[in-house]
């Protein structure tokens, strides 16, 4: 990823085919994120905390469709949390 910063309520979105259950890690990534692993029912099924250059993987456990990275602690601060449904999310291309 190569970033010193991530803006304050930006995020990078990871839309997968229905029944993957991809791994993350944090190679070359500088900054600590948090990860939001999402189901094919907009349920939040797992979020991990990730630290910066690790290669540590962070696994969604189960098949799910979206991953949603933010800045570490994101999700605890907007009282989101395993279980939570999403809504909506803002695509910008």
């Amino acid at each position: 990823m190569n970033r010193q910063v991530l803006g304050k309520d930006n995020g990078m979105l990871f839309i997968f085919e229905e029944g993957s259950t991809p791994c993350f890690w944090m190679k070359d990534t500088q900054i600590p994120l948090s990860i939001a692993f999402i189901s094919k029912t907009n349920t939040i099924v797992k979020i991990a905390d990730m630290q910066p250059l690790s290669l540590t993987e962070h696994c969604s456990g189960q098949p799910i469709v979206l991953a949603l990275e933010v800045n570490k602690g994101w999700f605890e601060q907007n009282n989101i949390k395993v279980g939570d449904k999403i809504l909506s999310i803002k695509r910008i291309n």
